[in-house]
């Protein structure tokens, strides 16, 4: 039911959504993604993950355009709908969560237990497995840590000049993040060009990669949320009352920085066994 305004109104505060192709459309591109990376693991054909690959990007650029379309409609987004949206952010980074408890259990029960090593004998069982040589944790690790706990700082300043209508500030805090987040980046791939083991080099270079591996995946996330949040921002598409987009995107980004002082002070640190020659 429309206004004379022509905006729409309702008598309860929720938004029921328009019919949209796009969840149909991320089915199908989601399906063609896996189904590439199969067709990679036994085929080494590359064709049909570019397809799924291609979809999937497109899917969530068409989709979340939209959303922002229902956004900058009034009276579409109610505060009740925004409060849903943030419950769903919170679901949505707890649900990430439990991947990494998933991670770190693998880990520990290794590292706590290290005659569960298969072929290790329990009196002379080590963890990190005789032999592996590690990272120094205070080298490109802690450099790394200093990296992400700086751009929480800026993704903190960044919001605080929103709230306080600085755009100025807003768009320099959010630049910011996003460059800490492109050089933790670069510096991750260099340490793992470094790398004294491979991934299948056994139980710790597995649970390393994984770990740490699907950490930088979400480093990569965050900064092309953030990018996206810095080019709104420029456009002015947010304001002191009204910017979920920026805060989802601060909260996933503290998320990641969380999980990144787990990873250094249990794997990188207290893991640590026969340091790599530099």
């Amino acid at each position: 039911m429309a206004s004379e305004s022509g905006h729409p109104t309702y008598k309860h505060p929720y938004h029921l959504v328009d019919p949209s192709p796009w969840p149909l459309a991320g089915a199908f591109a989601g399906g063609a993604l896996v189904l590439g990376i199969v067709m990679i693991a036994h085929y080494n054909s590359w064709w049909m993950l570019g397809i799924g690959l291609a979809g999937v990007l497109a899917t969530m650029f068409f989709w979340w355009r939209d959303i922002l379309k229902e956004s900058n409609t009034a009276g579409l987004h109610s505060p009740v709908v925004r409060l849903g949206l943030r419950y769903g952010m919170i679901l949505f980074i707890a649900s990430e969560v439990m991947f990494f408890v998933a991670f770190f259990w693998a880990y520990f029960h290794f590292a706590l237990f290290p005659d569960h090593v298969s072929g290790t004998v329990a009196a002379t069982a080590v963890w990190p497995p005789a032999g592996t040589l590690t990272f120094d944790p205070f080298g490109l690790p802690l450099l790394n840590t200093m990296i992400l706990l700086l751009s929480g700082c800026t993704v903190t300043w960044a919001h605080h000049a929103l709230l306080e209508n600085d755009r100025k500030g807003l768009i320099t805090g959010l630049a910011l993040t996003v460059f800490l987040g492109m050089f933790f980046t670069f510096f991750q791939v260099v340490e793992y060009m470094e790398a004294p083991f491979h991934f299948t080099g056994g139980v710790y270079p597995s649970t390393f990669f994984l770990a740490t591996g699907f950490h930088g995946f979400h480093v990569m996330v965050g900064t092309i949320f953030l990018a996206v949040c810095l080019i709104r921002a420029i456009r002015g598409g947010f304001t002191p009352q009204k910017h979920f987009g920026f805060e989802a995107a601060a909260w996933y980004w503290h998320f990641v920085d969380v999980v990144w002082l787990f990873l250094f002070i249990c794997i990188y640190w207290w893991g640590a066994g026969e340091i790599m020659p530099h």
